[in-house]
């Protein structure tokens, strides 16, 4: 459902349906590869701009400490993180909130993939200044 409280509310409700739709066709059980391979023909379908595996630099004090590649920049504001496990847990949403941080994005997906129903959870980084 379409909010005008939240910031890319349309842009995440459609990538959302682009999930659903993956999840109505394959179901769970899966690798996430698959899911992301397919969620990308979805994206494409629906005609939203996105790039995959994006890699970026973590910093810690200032210093490069390594790299981390972000499942899908969504229109270059959209974290998306995809899982595909049977629950998900706290590490899962703490695991999206630093890559929204890393990345310096205000809002992010997590969609799990792996159980019996879609599941994805709108991530919001306090910590973003413009």
């Amino acid at each position: 459902m379409i909010d005008d409280r939240y910031k890319y509310s349309e842009l995440t409700w459609r990538v959302n349906g682009c999930a659903m739709e993956v999840h109505r066709r394959l179901g769970n059980g899966f690798q996430e590869v698959i899911y992301q391979r397919a969620l990308a023909i979805e994206l494409h379908e629906a005609g939203i701009s996105f790039q995959r595996e994006v890699e970026m630099p973590i910093f810690y004090r200032g210093q490069s400490v390594g790299t981390r590649r972000v499942d899908f920049l969504i229109e270059n504001v959209l974290c998306v993180e995809l899982k595909a496990v049977s629950q998900l847990e706290d590490i899962h949403l703490a695991q999206a909130i630093n890559y929204l941080e890393a990345y310096h994005s205000e809002v992010g997906l997590l969609i799990n993939f792996g159980a019996r129903s879609l599941e994805h959870k709108r991530v919001i980084n306090r910590k973003y200044k413009l």
